[in-house]
């Protein structure tokens, strides 16, 4: 579990990011190369200590591999209960 604040705001922005990039139809293999990208740039950058960028790695792989992260919700029609 993330604990870090700046490491929390990497990860929301992370996986709102994978979920919109599912939606607009890039696959699977593409999501991990944008987070594979992704993580290299915040090692580059030192915005997060180094652990903390491997443990924002793992709980994204994580999110990843869950299909339930990716179903769109269909809203159920109104029922008119008359």
């Amino acid at each position: 579990m993330l604990q870090d604040p700046s490491a929390i705001r990497y990860y929301q922005k992370l996986t709102d990011s994978l979920v919109d990039l599912w939606r607009r139809g890039y696959r699977f293999e593409e999501l991990r190369l944008f987070l594979d990208g992704y993580l290299s740039c915040l090692r580059h950058a030192s915005v997060l200590e180094p652990y903390l960028i491997h443990r924002l790695e793992e709980e994204v792989s994580r999110y990843i591999r869950d299909p339930s992260n990716f179903e769109l919700v269909m809203p159920e029609p109104e029922r008119d209960y008359r």
